[in-house]
């Protein structure tokens, strides 16, 4: 029969899991609709995610408190300790990407004094890509599922590959017409920030791999390592 502590433990372990969960939610809506915002130019929509961003950073101190306490607990086992690890540094990557979502929305405030701006056409491939690989993630920390997490790490190089892409067009463009730096410099932080927020998803990805499977495929380290062949392991045991 379980102990009254360990009980207390589990409760406390799922209140955790469901406040990540919800700051998750929270951060996804505001990306999406600051990406929403940037394309269609919409100021009013961006202010609208100024009003999310008080709410965000509460959860992350409320979450951080929370997990300081269940490890002040101590005697836990492996697999929860390397939960509220993971929940930590999810936390925090989660609360640097609804600050990025704000700064998008910045950028579309200034655009939108700008009315001949002309966004590139990269910029709707790019937010679609973003877009998936938030929910992606989020899908993979709500289901525990490592074959989500995992096709976040591969979408990563696509959006490297808009940056690129964006970067050169609207830099050849500045260097051809004086006139489209103001607009193409904002088009150029709201792609940067775009860019840094699917960065964090494949940081909240990695720890996602390490909470479930104890795995640290950091910097590089799932070069040498069979990712697929381990899960159809896994499967199988």
């Amino acid at each position: 029969m379980a102990s009254a502590t360990s009980g207390s433990e589990s409760v406390y372990q799922t209140a955790l899991e469901n406040y990540i969960i919800s700051m998750a939610r929270a951060v996804e809506s505001a990306v999406n609709r600051a990406l929403e915002a940037l394309l269609s130019r919409n100021a009013d929509i961006a202010s609208g995610v100024f009003l999310t961003e008080p709410r965000i950073n509460e959860m992350e101190v409320i979450i951080d408190d929370h997990a300081v306490r269940l490890l002040r607990e101590g005697n836990l086992p492996e697999e929860e300790v390397r939960h509220i690890v993971a929940t930590l540094k999810i936390n925090n990557d989660l609360e640097r990407m609804g600050d990025l979502a704000v700064n998008i929305c910045q950028r579309v405030i200034s655009l939108a004094q700008i009315p001949a701006a002309e966004a590139p056409p990269e910029l709707e491939p790019m937010s679609i890509s973003v877009r998936a690989m938030v929910t992606r993630c989020l899908g993979a920390l709500i289901y525990r599922n490592v074959s989500l997490a995992n096709e976040v790490l591969e979408s990563e190089e696509a959006v490297d590959d808009f940056r690129d892409q964006v970067f050169d067009r609207l830099l050849s463009a500045m260097k051809q017409d004086s006139s489209l730096v103001a607009p193409n410099i904002q088009f150029l932080l709201a792609t940067r920030n775009m860019e840094r927020i699917a960065d964090h998803t494949t940081n909240i990805a990695e720890d996602i791999v390490f909470w479930l499977r104890g795995l640290d495929i950091r910097h590089g380290r799932a070069n040498s390592f069979d990712f697929r062949s381990f899960e159809a392991a896994s499967e199988e045991m």
